[in-house]
């Protein structure tokens, strides 16, 4: 392929697209630029495999530590475990990209993004998801794009595009918009309780910018002399089709219009009407019969069909009728329940969240600053998370069987953006120190468990009693598009989802909105439609937090009994090695002494956790003594360490030891010091002064009997 280089304009910063150069025998290469971050992003088709019946489409998205000049640590000196974000990225290529292709095509495709360079000004990630439009087309995949991303920013009053992760960190934005010709294929945005209208407006922003990147492809292609690769649908088997409407639909209508039927019963029902008229009578038929034979040659035909024939019939009930196979009208939300404090107050918060047949239970932790996930590295600003929002899926939430394994990309995808939802509501680190982790188990599915997440995770925090500005609630919008005709439904359930066309997620408090994320199963949608669904999801978000707040209308005001309790104090930087002690062995001692946890921040905040508050202070006590200041005229109770000729030497605090010469043992002339005081002695001296090498002198002479009796008490 020829080697082309082609500039794009792009808000004051060019976007550079470089083909023909890199990775000649993948399908499709692009090395995408901006600024200095530079990402090669590969698209490869291979024969499909036998047996597949879905569309095999992988995203990796990698981050190599040269893009910034970096060699990797540990023993091997190479990349390990992709990180969190990296999956994220992924997602966020997969997600508008899936759709674009065609669900029939078969064959392995496959798309690697790499980030070659790194500029900490330009994020990676929406020039990956551009990238991967370009290679795709490049490729010659069938693909109904050119598709394209930016992020849309917000700083004050105006938006800005493709913000650098400062500007992010500082606006009340961060939202990512796809589109494609047809329009907006994917969002995913955090935000600070923003009102509708202004997310609305950032969306339509955004989509204004992403026609540019969709142009620049076209006439990149078009330069190339390549076409875009829009491949007819495969041939069905008519009658096949025929056979199974004939003798089906009157019967699945039926089933679809009981309203009284769970997700299981419905399930159980429309597989018995298939085995019992469907594949029973093709197994009577004679072996030459065209229909048998086709069922023969493909042995997932019936329920292709099958599936396809619910599909239809479900979308013409809402359509025509406005009912779903529930009963509910489109714009109502299922039947709700909310329960907190359900386990023993050894779990320091727990709310279930119940919506139909979606049960989440989430379980809050309240922990110390050590326990915050540490996410900096050199490929990214250092950071770290004071709030981890874990989301488990089991099999046996949809009554499945299957091996349990590590979180795949759908629980860390739900996961993040139920933490996303509720960062804006958290207290800051100075109100609250505690670093929290909320984990949200999905013990039953049926559609829109990672909103159940959120309204799960604001049950659990205010019941672990920290202190949220405002609850969250969220609410997962679907779409019903047939031609012209277009039906938004409220609150999402399983067939919904899954024979619908969108998936979009909206949460947010009563003062506006803090995330949505928006996936499609077709190939885009207009801005009047997506306002209407951002719209129709308020409603439902507020009648779903008046049921939440039946259950707790506020944090509790005090922490579990089993909650650490935090306690801080500031110490000079330069005694922080003093408090750790040769090889850790004096704050040891403490947290031994103390039953506590100890974490000493480099500016020198110590921060303290114990389960019972005494021994909290105890540590504290201890510490403060230890760095404290010793003043002349001082007071305090101090052990007698030991004696020698003209003195003895007393710890009056810890670490810190001094002398009484033998004349400031008591008043007149003392004969021998162990006359006064022996070793192990507890004794009342006052700092008298410091000699010339620094060194602490001390007295047992004129101390006011009330300054005596504050010393004991202080040191009790």
């Amino acid at each position: 392929m020829q080697e082309i280089d082609k500039s794009i304009p792009f808000d004051g910063r060019d976007i550079s697209l470089k083909v023909g150069l890199l990775a000649p025998q993948a399908g499709g290469s692009v090395l995408i630029q901006a600024g200095d971050t530079a990402v090669l992003v590969n698209a490869t088709r291979a024969q499909g495999r036998e047996g597949i019946d879905f569309l095999p489409l992988i995203v990796d998205y990698e981050e190599k530590l040269y893009a910034v000049g970096k060699i990797p640590g540990g023993f091997l000196r190479r990349e390990g475990r992709p990180p969190e974000r990296a999956t994220l990225t992924s997602r966020l290529i997969d997600r508008p990209l899936r759709p674009l292709l065609p669900s029939w095509l078969r064959d392995d495709i496959q798309i690697v993004a790499t980030t070659l360079s790194l500029d900490e000004d330009v994020p990676p990630d929406v020039l990956a998801v551009t990238g991967a439009s370009v290679a795709v087309l490049l490729a010659q995949i069938p693909f109904y794009g050119p598709m394209a991303a930016v992020r849309v920013g917000l700083i004050g009053d105006d938006f800005i595009l493709n913000p650098s992760y400062r500007e992010v960190e500082q606006g009340e934005l961060d939202l990512v918009v796809a589109g494609s010709p047809d329009g907006v294929i994917m969002v995913e945005a955090g935000a600070n309780q923003l009102p509708e209208e202004d997310i609305i407006e950032a969306i339509d922003f955004g989509y204004e910018a992403v026609q540019e990147l969709i142009q620049a492809q076209r006439d990149l292609i078009k330069e190339l002399g390549i076409e875009i690769v829009k491949a007819e649908l495969p041939e069905e088997n008519e009658a096949l089709k025929q056979f199974i409407s004939d003798r089906v639909t009157d019967d699945i209508k039926q089933i679809l219009s009981k309203y009284d039927l769970d997700k299981k019963g419905r399930d159980t029902a429309l597989d018995v009407i298939k085995a019992e008229k469907i594949e029973s009578e093709i197994a009577e038929l004679p072996e030459e019969d065209p229909i048998k034979t086709a069922t023969i040659e493909d042995s997932k035909a019936i329920g292709k069909y099958f599936k396809a024939l619910t599909k239809k019939l479900m979308r013409s009930q809402i359509v025509e009728d406005g009912i779903r196979v529930d009963g509910r009208k489109l714009d109502e939300v299922r039947p709700i329940s909310c329960q907190v404090g359900l386990l023993p107050r050894r779990v320091h918060g727990c709310g279930l969240f119940k919506r139909g047949l979606t049960q989440v239970l989430s379980l809050a932790t309240l922990g110390t600053s050590g326990d915050a996930q540490d996410l900096g590295d050199d490929l990214h600003p250092t950071s770290e998370k004071r709030y981890l929002h874990h989301y488990n899926f089991p099999p046996f939430s949809v009554g499945e069987t299957k091996p349990l394994r590590s979180p795949g990309r759908r629980e860390i995808g739900h996961g993040a953006l139920a933490e996303r939802s509720l960062m804006p509501v958290l207290p800051s680190q100075e109100e609250f120190p505690y670093v929290l982790r909320v984990v949200s188990e999905v013990l039953s599915s049926n559609g829109s468990t990672s909103m159940g997440s959120v309204c799960g995770s604001t049950l659990s925090l205010m019941d672990a009693g920290v202190p949220i500005t405002k609850p969250v609630s969220g609410a997962a919008m679907g779409l019903i598009k047939e031609e012209d005709e277009v039906r938004i439904l409220t609150d999402i359930q399983g067939i919904e989802d899954f024979l619908g066309d969108m998936d979009f997620k909206v949460a947010g408090t009563d003062s506006g909105i803090t995330a949505l994320q928006m996936d499609m199963k077709i190939t885009g949608l207009s801005m009047d439609i997506i306002a209407k669904a951002i719209h129709q999801a308020l409603p439902a978000r507020m009648h779903i937090l008046e049921k939440m707040l039946e259950a707790i209308d506020k944090p509790r005001e005090e922490l579990s009994p089993f909650a650490p309790r935090l306690l801080t104090l500031k110490i000079d930087p330069d005694l922080i090695g003093m408090v750790i002690g040769p090889s850790g062995k004096t704050i040891k001692a403490i947290v031994e002494q103390t039953d506590s946890k100890i974490d000493i921040e480099d500016d020198g905040t110590v921060i303290i956790a114990a389960v019972e508050a005494e021994k909290a202070e105890r540590a504290k006590k201890l510490i403060y003594n230890m760095t404290r200041k010793l003043n002349e005229g001082d007071v305090y109770l101090g052990k007698v360490t030991r004696i020698i000729d003209i003195g003895a030497f007393v710890e009056v605090l810890p670490g810190k030891e001094g002398m009484i010469h033998i004349s400031q043992l008591a008043e007149g002339r003392v004969g021998k010091v162990e006359d006064e005081v022996a070793v192990g002695d507890e004794i009342v001296v006052k700092v008298r002064n410091f000699d010339n090498k620094g060194r602490l002198n001390l007295t047992r002479l004129g101390i006011h009997p009330d300054e005596a009796a504050k010393a004991r008490a202080e040191a009790e």
